[in-house]
């Protein structure tokens, strides 16, 4: 049986170069994010729903218009929690067929809102990836071009890394990245040791 291991974070904390450190020990990791981005591309049930909930301009020349979107949702609370509600199920959905697929002793399923969204509950472990706020604040403004204001209304949306920590069994404090390395690594040795049901094994608290 694979164990799934949920891997979240606050926007700006670093969990998808945390992702990707984990896929270098040939760990299989499912991008929720990006997943539902293609769903909201490719699939006509998403594609309907949210045209009828948002407007003809949620799609431009047949693509997500990704901006327009975010716009409206991150900053109203009830139209995000409408849009999660159309594509979340669907999400979920894709992420139980992929896991099927997989040959390996856990997969990794990267995703901000692990515990906003309930996946939490489908998780063996959780990892939770911080990160002090205003270094998330500037990596977030570099990476998006966006505004502090526009970041922090985005992190409003988002529990706090204070109530993620206590709700997971480990914690990755992504500042330095050749520190982050080597936690990332215990933590994989952990997990496989957990795996091969060693008496030994502890979870970090």
């Amino acid at each position: 049986m694979t164990l799934i291991i949920g891997l979240t974070g606050g926007i700006g904390s670093g969990k998808t170069t945390v992702a990707k450190l984990f896929k270098k020990l040939a760990v299989p990791i499912y991008f929720m994010d990006l997943e539902a981005k293609k769903l909201m591309q490719n699939s006509k049930i998403i594609k309907r729903k949210l045209i009828v909930k948002f407007g003809q301009e949620v799609y431009l020349n047949n693509k997500l218009n990704r901006s327009f979107l975010a716009n409206i949702v991150f900053s109203d609370t009830e139209k995000l929690k409408h849009l999660e509600s159309i594509v979340h199920p669907k999400v979920k959905q894709h992420f139980k067929r992929w896991v099927k697929k997989q040959n390996t002793p856990y997969v990794l399923q990267e995703n901000a809102i692990l515990f906003e969204n309930g996946n939490s509950a489908f998780c063996d472990f959780i990892i939770t990836v911080t990160a002090p706020l205003e270094l998330k604040i500037d990596r977030v403004i570099k990476r998006d071009a966006i505004s502090k204001k526009e970041v922090i209304a985005r992190m409003n949306n988002q529990w706090t890394d204070e109530v993620k920590i206590k709700k997971s069994n480990f914690i990755i404090k992504n500042v330095d990245l050749e520190i982050t390395k080597k936690e990332v690594l215990k933590i994989h040795k952990k997990i496989l040791t957990y795996i091969k049901g060693a008496k030994n094994f502890l979870i970090l608290c």
